[in-house]
């Protein structure tokens, strides 16, 4: 890797990440999906290290900007690995294994992050070993990028099969809406007859027996409604 050569530097040293930073993020990633959290983890690797090789090129604007993208990094990262407190059993399992089993990729991502943090402690100091530490960093790109795969590749595969678990529960409760619709139609069509035989005496029945023929299409059309819903959540999945 080519010398780089260190530009004094001014100002304040940048604070480093600390969990109340976390805290601060956590209203921006909440909004997003695990699946879309973890793809980002992807997009933040890869920045962090074109950051971090012009910060260590003298840009103390990369700098500050490195250590913005290692402080989101790290808090995402908190959080996906804390996801199997909230989950099913079996989606659990799997998420800790892809973290923390045999071949889990945790160790990895988190030693690229230990390493990006070094880099821009080095550089700062300006220290003599900021091009040694930055050419170890680089090589840990493709390593980094398969563990942070692996990790999204799980969460699309736990948040499809969490998708599809709900569609079939959406479709049983639709089915029972249906049939309970389906009965009440009957109930309103016998009332409606009952209603027509007590003439004068049956009016107000055959409101009631309108109205609740009424509610019956309602409920129909409501159902084909989250009948469309499930296929096109199904679809996007």
């Amino acid at each position: 890797m080519a010398a780089y050569s260190l530009s004094p530097r001014t100002g304040t040293t940048p604070a480093p990440f600390t969990p109340s930073m976390a805290t601060s993020l956590a209203p921006r990633d909440n909004e997003m999906s695990l699946v879309n959290l973890a793809a980002r983890q992807r997009m933040l690797s890869q920045r962090m290290v074109l950051q971090t090789v012009l910060a260590a090129g003298g840009s103390d604007l990369h700098l500050k900007a490195a250590r913005s993208s290692l402080a989101l990094f790290t808090a995402s990262q908190a959080r996906l690995v804390d996801t199997p407190r909230h989950l099913e059993a079996a989606d659990a399992e799997r998420i800790r294994k892809v973290y923390q089993g045999p071949s889990g990729v945790g160790a990895t991502i988190d030693a690229f992050a230990q390493q990006v943090g070094t880099v821009l402690d080095f550089t700062e100091r300006r220290s003599p070993r900021v091009e040694e530490v930055l050419d170890r960093l680089v090589q840990t790109t493709d390593s980094v990028l398969e563990a942070l795969n692996a990790a999204t590749t799980v969460f699309d595969q736990v948040g499809k099969a969490k998708s599809e678990t709900l569609m079939k529960e959406l479709a049983g409760i639709v089915a029972s809406i249906q049939t309970v619709a389906r009965e009440a139609k009957v109930v309103s069509f016998n009332a409606q007859v009952m209603a027509a035989r007590a003439g004068q005496h049956g009016r107000e029945f055959a409101v009631v027996a309108n109205v609740l023929s009424g509610i019956t299409n309602e409920i129909d059309g409501l159902s084909l409604q989250a009948v469309s819903l499930a296929g096109r959540s199904r679809g996007a999945a």
